[in-house]
């Protein structure tokens, strides 16, 4: 007598294998996405902050991102989860209040609410 899995127990195991993974990839990748959004709402709040402080500190806000990192603001300007890049930010600048006041993500699309990430 011999010992092993036939055929048929093979092709019933791996679909029951692909049906678990077809249940679980859609949850993955949401939950995926929505770690990137928690992880672009800490970075801004972070650069916001360190733009307030650099407010206080100087009474003028900072010309760009790489003052506040030149100044030990930030140790870096992070990387947009989104767009995985440190350089799509979008600086909001006006003349008026001195410089750079706001920091906005360049990613485009929406958040799962229906808000572009441009908006945040």
């Amino acid at each position: 007598m011999r010992r092993g899995f036939t055929l048929i127990e093979l092709i019933v195991v791996m679909a029951i294998v692909a049906l678990l993974v077809a249940i679980a990839t859609p949850r993955y990748f949401a939950h995926l996405d929505r770690s990137k959004e928690a992880v672009l709402r800490a970075d801004l709040a972070v650069m916001r902050d360190a733009l307030d402080k650099f407010y206080g500190d100087h009474g003028r806000f900072p010309e760009s991102l790489d003052e506040l990192v030149k100044r030990r603001y930030l140790r870096a300007v992070p990387v947009d989860p989104l767009t995985e890049s440190a350089t799509t930010w979008v600086a909001l600048t006006d003349a008026a209040r001195g410089g750079l006041y706001d920091v906005k993500s360049g990613a485009p699309g929406e958040d799962a609410q229906g808000v572009r990430y441009a908006d945040w």
